[in-house]
């Protein structure tokens, strides 16, 4: 099992204030993992913009132009 970089406990809030009265631990841990994935599908595409640029870092309109496909608003 690979470790994680986002905290369960955050997952935990998130739900809660989503208005979950109850959290699963597995529903915790699945919205970690779900959010990890999105989070390095967005960082993958950003960090290819940001070449594709030709610059070395990476800005914020690179990540907000690479999260439009998960945008749902």
């Amino acid at each position: 099992m690979k470790s994680s970089e986002l905290g369960l406990s955050a997952m935990y809030r998130i739900l809660k204030k989503a208005g979950a009265k109850r959290v699963s631990d597995e529903s915790a841990n699945e919205l970690r993992r779900i959010i990890e994935e999105l989070a390095d599908s967005i960082a993958n595409s950003a960090v290819d913009m940001t070449s594709h640029a030709g610059r070395k870092t990476v800005k914020a309109e690179d990540v907000k132009l690479a999260s439009k496909p998960f945008n749902k608003f």
